[in-house]
């Protein structure tokens, strides 16, 4: 009798956490949709440059680096939240980042050099994203173990939804006020949502399922064949394939994304009315791979996914490489299509990671697995710029981008060849009488 209450009860305690996991799957996207306001950058660079040089009394030039250093510096405190994460649950940790990106665009604000900006957006920012986001995300896909992939890739999709939102928001503030203001305003607005949401982000208990799913019944890698600490993982080959191969899938989009208005413009002759549409297009393009690619990777398996990513993202770029003013429609497809393949690779990471190397300790481990992402964004934008200043064309630094793409796919065969061999344990989610073999395999194609 009393072996029935406890069961009983706990069985209460599962249905809550089934239902309460939505709930904090909205406010993790709500936080996303506030740090992912990083991808608007391109809105408030040239502004920014004008607004500085204006200041200052002569041309600051390009603000790329602000970029660069926002982007590279993210898995700094994803990997040392994840440590915290891991002890004392997201709340706190999402809260103190929320303090930190409000304050960074509200400094930004008041920046009056190239340096300030650096300080306050690109490390303010930056740190703050890092920390937020890979505490919502793995948390987040802890609570989905049946919905892996499709949760990766709506969680990480509000982020990257931002860059369509926010730069709507940022130009009507620009244009009734301006670019310093619109910094500072909007600061206190994603300061106040990032707080109020992290009241309803809770910490997934240890070992959650929801009811009518298990883990074995799934074909999801026994817990003591898959669950990997960060030494696990580093010990692990798999885990350098995998960072390369997100580097390699990010490095386009981040080069792209970096500058999208000033490419659009110069690529193609568009008028900067006609790129912001452009960029809005690449916007939906890669909050949408985020969410499909989410599906396919549950359906089809992470690999087979990938590669299937860097076939297209290859192709892009040599539509982006072929278009000019006679050929926008080209481009416009190039570019949407990068933007598809960038947000997919990110919405597949997440849960790839969870699957590869165990959900346990998934906060500090996709915090390290991001290093591939930063390396991406600092030297995307970084080689971009320095390919220009030399050959006076964006079209060499296209071609570089698609043979890295290339490399994507060789690097997932690679990944085959190091699973078949057994230095990989995770698999991908398998039915029935396949769920129930004794031999675990990688996560497959």
């Amino acid at each position: 009798m009393e072996n029935a209450s406890r069961a009983s009860r706990f069985a209460d305690v599962g249905d809550s956490w089934d239902k309460r996991r939505w709930l904090v799957l909205v406010a993790s996207c709500l936080v996303n949709l506030c740090i992912g306001s990083l991808y608007a950058w391109s809105v408030f660079a040239s502004p920014m440059s004008a607004y500085l040089t204006e200041v200052n009394g002569f041309d600051v030039g390009s603000l790329a680096i602000v970029f660069s250093v926002a982007n590279s510096v993210g898995p700094i405190t994803m990997i040392s939240g994840g440590l915290v994460n891991d002890r004392v649950g997201p709340r706190w940790i999402v809260l103190g980042g929320g303090l930190l990106f409000g304050a960074g665009m509200i400094g930004a604000g008041f920046s009056t050099s190239v340096a300030m900006l650096v300080a306050t957006y690109g490390l303010g920012c930056g740190l703050a994203m890092g920390l937020v986001y890979g505490a919502v995300v793995s948390n987040a896909v802890k609570f989905f173990p049946d919905k892996s992939g499709l949760v990766g890739g709506i969680v990480t999709a509000s982020y990257g939804i931002s860059s369509v939102i926010v730069p709507i928001a940022a130009n009507a503030l620009i244009g009734a006020f301006d670019v310093a203001q619109a910094f500072r305003i909007l600061g206190v607005i994603m300061l106040v949502i990032i707080a109020a949401s992290s009241l309803a982000i809770a910490r997934c208990p240890v070992g959650y399922a929801p009811r009518g799913w298990s883990r074995a019944e799934s074909g999801a890698a026994s817990a003591e064949a898959a669950e990997k600490d960060w030494r696990g993982m580093l010990a692990d080959p798999v885990f350098y394939v995998m960072m390369a191969m997100l580097c390699c899938g990010a490095f386009s989009g981040l080069m792209v994304t970096s500058q999208a208005s000033a490419i659009a413009q110069g690529l193609t002759a568009m008028t900067a009315a006609e790129a912001a549409l452009a960029v809005s297009a690449l916007a939906l393009a890669n909050t949408a791979g985020r969410i499909v690619s989410g599906l396919l990777s549950d359906k089809l398996g992470c690999v087979r996914t990938l590669r299937l990513v860097f076939a297209v993202l290859a192709g892009a770029m040599v539509a982006l490489a072929l278009s000019g003013p006679a050929a926008t429609a080209l481009f416009l497809v190039g570019l949407m299509l990068t933007g598809f393949c960038f947000g997919s690779v990110m919405g597949i990471y997440p849960g790839f990671t969870a699957r590869q190397f165990g959900s346990a300790h998934n906060s500090v481990n996709y915090g390290i697995m991001f290093v591939g992402f930063a390396l991406a964004g600092l030297l995307g934008p970084i080689i971009m710029n320095a390919i220009r200043g030399v050959s006076g064309s964006y079209v060499p630094a296209f071609l570089v981008a698609g043979a890295l793409a290339a490399a994507g796919i060789g690097l997932t065969f690679l990944y085959r060849a190091l699973a078949e061999g057994g230095a990989s344990c995770a698999s991908r989610p398998r039915r029935h009488r396949a769920a129930m073999r004794p031999k675990v395999r990688a996560e497959s194609e």
